[in-house]
């Protein structure tokens, strides 16, 4: 018996972009509270570093790994270009400044998140598209 395709909405896309967004803000951000900041700051080993770097190796693992096999190396480098593009637009269209270097990494992660909530969404958008199912495994 075949189980019902669920709808993929925007909510669903939101949610993924959210939770890249979390990714890469927790890995590393200007403000001094991510991750990189927290290890670059340690005096020693902690365990709780060595489990908060663990937990984020984990949500990249994931990210990357569902990246890569929905997008594939070229839609990868497409989905690069179209929001290293579209960071470029909103740096032109609001007139930010070049030496604004904090903001312009804050959209550069933001590019980030959303070349990765791109891929992590694609095999839902692509069947939603074109009807096409992407299967890597077959259930048994």
């Amino acid at each position: 018996m075949t189980r019902p395709v669920k709808k993929f909405t925007w909510t669903n896309y939101i949610i993924r972009l959210g939770a890249a967004v979390v990714l890469v803000f927790a890995t590393y951000n200007p403000s001094g509270w991510s991750y990189y900041h927290w290890v670059s700051q340690s005096e020693g080993f902690d365990v709780y570093i060595a489990l908060g770097g663990v937990v984020l190796l984990i949500g990249w693992a994931i990210f990357l790994r569902a990246t890569t096999r929905s997008l594939g190396a070229f839609g990868t480098l497409l989905a690069i270009l179209f929001f290293g593009l579209l960071i470029w637009a909103v740096i032109d269209l609001f007139d930010i400044p070049s030496d604004d270097l904090n903001l312009l990494i804050y959209l550069f992660l933001i590019g980030l998140a959303g070349v990765l909530s791109a891929g992590i969404s694609w095999s839902h958008i692509r069947r939603r598209m074109t009807g096409q199912l992407d299967v890597d495994e077959a259930d048994v």
